[in-house]
């Protein structure tokens, strides 16, 4: 897998060293099967975390960002197979959205640690999503930061109001897509490294 250097990283918190052999396309084959283990036998999804957690204690070498709902129910590591510590560079909030820290999270995970494959994953049932849809077709309104939060959300809430279907998965998987598109072109790090062939961005959904 490809990586990049940035201008004005300082090698002292750049985390520096060998960085993951997968492909874009061989990351993803290996979170599909993660998955499918993880429905098939949710027990077996054992990590050795004594031994993995001393094989990364200098340094990592993650094959996949996950951009992940802060819900309680959907674990990156778990929901893809036990995926071990040193694995996956995760994001997780509300929605699963990108802000400037997220993105900035991003960039760093593919540009400086080599990740060549980055996946945002929603889920049914999500909270946020809900809450969009209910913002755009009960007109609800939301406290704090909330608010804000939610506002990311309804451009797929009306992109997927008139699809068959239930509204809320519609708009988790229009969602998703726009959130992966936004990262594929908005930043100009992960832009270059997806033209370059370097970097893959998909949209996924978790059932359940």
């Amino acid at each position: 897998a490809g990586s990049m250097s940035l201008a004005g990283v300082n090698p002292s918190w750049a985390a520096g060293g060998p960085k993951t052999t997968l492909t874009a396309d061989q990351a993803l084959a290996k979170l599909k099967e993660g998955n499918a283990k993880f429905v098939a036998g949710p027990q077996l999804c054992e990590a050795d975390l004594a031994h993995a957690r001393e094989h990364v204690s200098h340094g990592q070498a993650p094959w996949a960002t996950i951009v992940g709902c802060a819900d309680s129910r959907v674990p990156p590591e778990l929901v893809f197979g036990g995926v071990n510590v040193g694995e996956l560079f995760t994001a997780r909030n509300a929605g699963n959205m990108v802000d400037t820290a997220t993105m900035g999270t991003i960039e760093y995970g593919s540009g400086v640690l080599g990740v060549p494959l980055i996946v945002v994953l929603g889920h049914q049932s999500c909270g946020a999503v809900a809450a969009a849809c209910d913002a755009v077709t009960k007109k609800a309104k939301y406290p704090g930061s909330i608010g804000p939060m939610v506002k990311e959300i309804i451009p797929a809430v009306k992109a997927a109001k008139n699809m068959p279907g239930d509204l809320v998965d519609n708009v988790v998987r229009e969602s998703a897509k726009l959130t992966a598109k936004k990262i594929a072109t908005k930043s100009p790090i992960i832009s270059g490294l997806v033209k370059e062939g370097k970097v893959k961005v998909v949209a996924a959904q978790r059932s359940g």
